[in-house]
């Protein structure tokens, strides 16, 4: 985190923007690192921290944008570039791709809190094109305004004492875990309600 901090104290907004874009496309640095870095400069003076807000969102969605329309684009193709090679192997492209068919937009929805398969069901999204690109900015909306202000106001709010924010991103990792549980078992909830209902309108 110390060497993101310094490299965006350098070059401010457009670092981070460049950096939550090259996180869309499987880069191996934590997202949430990146976005507490980014509120750290801005609690440290460099820059506006509500400002930063706006450019991580802009640039989180960019980045996983970009994936949804690599896979729309090129289909299957885009699986060939060497750089997709590692991050989309057979195993992982079938087993998210059985997911997609199955959980649909609660998958496209839970993908920004799994790290190792966001990138994968963005591109998959895009490659089957079962979802429109609105819906697919709106649920990644939906899911990013969850975690990305938690983590930016944090940094900001810890920028001068970084072992205390350390243990803050642990206890925010696990905040956002228990939304993630409770949005999950309300979603669970609807569809059993639902499909109970269907029953009984069907018997």
């Amino acid at each position: 985190m110390e060497f993101l901090i310094n490299f965006f104290s350098t070059y401010g907004y457009f670092a981070v923007f460049g950096v939550l874009i090259l996180c869309g496309f499987g880069l191996p640095i934590p997202e949430d690192v990146t976005l507490v870095s980014g509120g750290v400069i801005s609690g440290l003076g460099y820059t506006n921290v509500h400002i930063m807000l706006v450019v991580s969102m802009i640039g989180v969605l960019s980045g996983d944008s970009i994936m949804y329309w690599l896979g729309r684009i090129y289909g299957t193709k885009i699986l060939r570039a060497k750089p997709l090679r590692k991050l989309v192997t057979l195993k992982r492209l079938r087993s998210v791709r059985h997911r997609f068919e199955t959980q649909g937009n609660r998958l496209l929805f839970l993908a920004r809190f799994l790290p190792g398969l966001r990138a994968v069901v963005y591109l998959i999204s895009g490659i089957t094109r079962k979802v429109s690109f609105g819906k697919f900015v709106f649920i990644d909306f939906c899911a990013a305004i969850i975690s990305v202000p938690i983590w930016v106001y944090l940094g900001d709010l810890g920028a001068k004492n970084l072992d205390w924010l350390h243990e803050q991103i642990r206890k925010g990792q696990m905040i956002i875990w228990i939304i993630l549980i409770a949005i999950a078992a309300y979603m669970a909830w609807k569809y059993l309600k639902n499909k109970k209902h269907a029953k009984k309108t069907n018997g």
